[in-house]
């Protein structure tokens, strides 16, 4: 049975959502599921735009066919060629061997590597190209890595339609609600869409920043991008978000406290530095076990706030593993432009400190304030006051 919606007159989502995966890209956690996302338009000719992940295809094989009804395929745009919303290409082709496909060199390039032995006409656009199908015009504008080199956006400059491919996209099933409208975004959506960009995207911010300076020179009305709901409203806000990611620009002035602990005493020291900092005023303080926590998460909440704390333990004379993934993830996604307080511990050699210093002092624009805290073994009086005082330095560092 079809399921399918509206977003304009003549254009159709055809995508699926998928409850069932319970890793992104097998890395990361989402509870909240996925959709992927597709669409149709009935045009004096037909277009498709992006297919669907395996995992979706039956039913939006049954979306296609339904919003087709007998007409023939004309063309298949492929904004974005990974497997996630590629997979289901073949499938499409050997079913409509009519259809012209329109991509980039690249893309075509990976379809080959892919092992996608199609016949059918391929037409290989680049920069400002356009196409005419009827009442809609549409123009290419290039966004390699974004977050592969292949990537490319197509603006309907007709309806003011940007198709985004990953960009603008989110974690989580639509479940029917396809616009941003029909939900309530910052709620219930905010920090999956954070979560994506910065561990999907986040590497790529320089890529992003230069696609979204081409982007504002265009009449957008609507974004559909490849995951997540449509933008019919909000659209500011929403790209506003993504310039603060892309420029690794804090959301909140607030401290994220990620600690690393054995035996807990690690954690209670992350704990006393919690409790200090919010008598003292400042209460937008989370704090997360680097065990417990997907790593996911953590990136996506040092993306947000202001100021980061690393607590660690000293484990074989070096920063606790999780930890040091979590450090080596933040430099990976080229994180950057923080203020970071550091707290060790051990019980002899104590040396994570100084260890999480260096590794911090590789990424770009970090302010390291003095330091670290050393806790031996448990908090003491000593350790206490030297939380304090690092308490007092973050919200000193945080100006008016």
């Amino acid at each position: 049975m079809h399921c399918v919606r509206k977003v304009t007159d003549d254009l159709y989502w055809i995508g699926g959502n998928d409850h069932r995966l319970a890793l992104f890209e097998n890395v990361h956690p989402i509870p909240e599921g996925v959709s992927y996302n597709s669409y149709l338009l009935l045009d004096e000719k037909t277009v498709l735009f992006d297919t669907a992940d395996w995992d979706v295809c039956r039913q939006f094989l049954e979306n296609l066919e339904y919003v087709l009804d007998g007409r023939p395929l004309d063309y298949i745009i492929v904004n974005h060629m990974e497997p996630d919303h590629a997979a289901s290409l073949a499938e499409v082709t050997l079913r409509h061997p009519e259809a012209v496909l329109i991509s980039t060199a690249k893309a075509f390039t990976m379809m080959g590597q892919f092992g996608f032995a199609m016949e059918n006409k391929r037409e290989t656009v680049k920069e400002k190209d356009t196409r005419c199908f009827g009442k809609h015009t549409v123009t290419f504008i290039m966004a390699p890595m974004v977050h592969w080199p292949e990537v490319m956006f197509t603006f309907d400059t007709t309806d003011g339609i940007l198709f985004s491919a990953d960009a603008f996209g989110t974690f989580g099933a639509l479940d029917g609600r396809l616009f941003n409208d029909e939900v309530d975004f910052e709620r219930d959506w905010l920090v999956p869409a954070r979560r994506y960009y910065t561990n999907i995207v986040g590497k790529y911010g320089r890529q992003v920043q230069a696609v979204l300076k081409k982007a504002g020179g265009l009449d957008i009305r609507m974004i559909c991008p490849l995951h997540g709901p449509v933008w019919r409203t909000d659209l500011g806000w929403f790209i506003d978000k993504h310039v603060k990611w892309a420029t690794c620009t804090p959301e909140e002035k607030g401290v994220v406290i990620v600690y690393g602990s054995m035996y807990g005493n690690t954690e209670a020291a992350a704990q006393k530095l919690a409790a200090l900092l919010c008598e003292k005023g400042m209460t937008n303080v989370r704090v997360y076990d680097v065990s417990e926590t997907h790593v996911s998460y953590l990136i996506a909440e040092a993306f947000r706030f202001s100021h980061l704390v690393l607590a660690s333990v000293t484990y074989n004379l070096g920063i606790f593993p999780p930890m040091k993934d979590f450090i080596h993830d933040m430099q990976a996604l080229e994180f950057k432009g923080r203020t970071v307080g550091l707290v060790e511990n051990g019980t002899w050699a104590i040396k994570s400190g100084a260890l999480m210093k260096e590794e911090l002092e590789k990424m770009k624009d970090m302010t390291i304030l003095d330091g670290p805290v050393t806790v031996t073994s448990s908090v003491n009086d000593a350790s206490a006051a030297g939380l304090e005082a690092l308490a007092e330095s973050l919200i000193a560092s945080m100006g008016d």
